[in-house]
Parts: C-alpha cells; sequence; structure tokens
C-alpha cells in the first residue's frame, strides 16, 4: 500500500556537488528531503523527482509525495494550489480602496 503526503516546497538549496535539499511544508510541519549524488550520503530521493520538486519553488503549485511501503518516493503529482486567502486580501483591498474614492470624491463637493 501505498501512503501520500500533500504540500508544496518552501526552501531550496543546491549544492555544487549535485546534492539539492527541499524544505517541504506539509500538515503544519516541515520535512527535508535530500537528493545526492554521493552513494555515502544519505539521499532519499531520486534525482528526477528532486529536481522536479526544487523547480515548484515559489509558485502556486503543491504537490503530492507518494511513497511505498519501503518508505522511498515512488512518484509526485503536482496541481495549481487554490490561495483563497489571498483571494479573499485582495477583494477586500478593493473595497478599501473604492472606499476611500468615495469619501475624496464627497470632499471636492463640499463649499465652504
Amino acid at each position: 500500500m501505498t501512503t501520500s503526503i500533500f504540500g508544496e516546497v518552501i526552501r531550496v538549496r543546491k549544492f555544487t556537488n549535485g546534492d539539492i535539499e527541499i524544505d517541504f511544508h506539509h500538515e503544519e510541519q516541515i520535512t527535508e528531503y535530500r537528493y545526492s549524488a554521493d552513494p555515502g550520503r544519505l539521499g532519499n530521493f531520486p534525482k528526477d523527482l528532486a529536481e522536479t520538486l526544487a523547480s515548484t519553488l515559489d509558485s502556486s503549485i503543491c504537490i503530492e509525495i507518494f511513497f511505498q511501503n519501503d518508505g522511498l518516493p515512488s512518484h509526485i503529482e503536482l496541481e495549481q494550489c487554490d490561495d483563497d486567502d489571498e483571494e479573499e486580501d485582495d477583494e477586500e483591498e478593493d473595497d478599501e480602496e473604492e472606499d476611500d474614492d468615495e469619501e475624496d470624491e464627497s470632499d471636492e463637493d463640499t463649499e465652504f
């Protein structure tokens, strides 16, 4: 049976020796995954999956990582994240700007 986690990449470190470290945020925690070309170093991700994960940094792509029974990743799925909080913030800012514009217009109509 495979398991999976759903989240997003929040930090990537790429080294000159080819190693890649990825901080993955999921379920209110951060897990570090690593690819290493050096068989003596602990590397738990295949190179192609690590590079794909790294490419999603600073984007609105959410990732689901699937693991085999032995805990090694088998594949990943990418999808566009729903960013409801950001949309709500944008709507609130638009409403505030409209209110400011209305106040400015009413000030212009006032004669002393």
